[in-house]
């Protein structure tokens, strides 16, 4: 006879069950405590078969400034089903959610026929993406030699480069180093006149994540001067390159050619089976992308493109949720339009 399902918030002493389940770093415990540190409430919801845990995930709530409405965020999650959207609407609903976004990490074959079935039962739309819906993922588990084979033979050439001329990479998690990220972070917003997060929020990620063994700090150095500096993230067997700066000065050397290269044996000493790379243009990239440079750096190490089932919005207050569309469009024209500016 089998035991029912019970849907509930999850405890604390329920951590490492939690963290066993989940499978991407921003739906992490560590995760949602740095993310409570930024002023969001943040929910944690367990499906249990009797005593023991079957699925979890956890979602935010950003209040919206002088209203008692918020937004629901729930990225990088399972793929759902209607007893998880009848949770977190139900949770959407008690904090007044105008809606809740959801991105969940699955790839759009294998999950798209589901999405498009609960999107007749429920108000659910194609929403403005969060996570970009495409991205490259390495597979560590072949040899150092067949993963230097399958690189673009300019990406070969520009690892040897950087090593012939001396750049070293290492792990370096002290305070000066992460000093030195901040400040090639900014740097590098500035040079590329994207937006970035301001400095409150990489020192409580950082404060958090590493601690707990999720967040790495890799730096490239040449005469003793940090050039390039990532963060990257290991969670459940995968690797992520979530944050990365480079300094303007001798950018001929392909430090970051080679930190690529190193964060790949980086992942392989961690027993990670998987790089993702973060996020990519699509399969056809425009030049003229601002971002068509990164996708080519990223597209010569060899791996492959994946595209996500892509970001819906589960519409719980449908009168307010075409008026919080257009604000927060106009809210990321000026983000950016401030970035050009710096």
């Amino acid at each position: 006879m089998s035991l029912s399902m019970i849907v509930r918030d999850v405890r604390l002493d329920e951590k490492a069950a939690y963290n066993a389940l989940v499978s991407h770093p921003v739906q992490s415990w560590e995760w949602g405590e740095f993310k409570r540190k930024t002023g969001v409430e943040v929910v944690r919801i367990g499906v249990l078969e009797g005593s023991r845990m079957q699925a979890a995930y956890q979602l935010s709530f950003h209040p919206i400034p002088r209203t008692s409405y918020s937004i629901g965020y729930f990225p990088k999650g399972p793929l759902p089903d209607k007893r998880m959207i009848d949770a977190i609407s139900k949770v959407g609903n008690e904090r007044k959610a105008i809606f809740i976004k959801l991105e969940p990490n699955i790839e759009k074959g294998t999950g798209q026929p589901a999405i498009d079935k609960l999107a007749k039962d429920y108000d659910l739309r194609q929403g403005k993406n969060v996570f970009t819906p495409h991205s490259f993922t390495i597979d560590l588990l072949p040899s150092e030699e067949e993963l230097l084979e399958r690189m673009k033979a300019k990406t070969r050439y520009n690892i040897g480069l950087a090593q012939r001329r001396g750049v070293r990479v290492l792990e370096d998690n002290d305070q000066q180093a992460f000093e030195t990220y901040l400040r090639l972070t900014f740097e590098t917003a500035k040079r590329q006149g994207f937006y970035a997060h301001d400095e409150t929020y990489h020192r409580q990620m950082w404060e958090e994540l590493q601690p707990s063994g999720i967040a790495h700090l890799l730096t490239a150095t040449w005469n003793d001067n940090i050039l390039v500096a990532w963060i990257l993230f290991v969670f459940n067997g995968v690797l992520y390159y979530p944050y990365g700066a480079s300094s303007n000065e001798h950018r001929n050397l392909m430090a970051s050619n080679l930190m690529m290269w190193e964060a790949m044996r980086f992942g392989k000493r961690m027993t990670c089976q998987t790089f993702d790379l973060w996020g990519a243009l699509g399969p056809q990239p425009d030049p003229k992308d601002p971002w068509f440079g990164f996708h080519r750096f990223k597209e010569g190490y060899g791996g492959n493109l994946i595209e996500f089932v892509g970001t819906y919005d589960l519409v719980l207050f449908p009168q307010l949720y075409s008026l919080v569309c257009f604000a927060d469009d106009l809210r990321w024209k000026l983000l950016r339009f401030w970035a050009r500016l710096r």
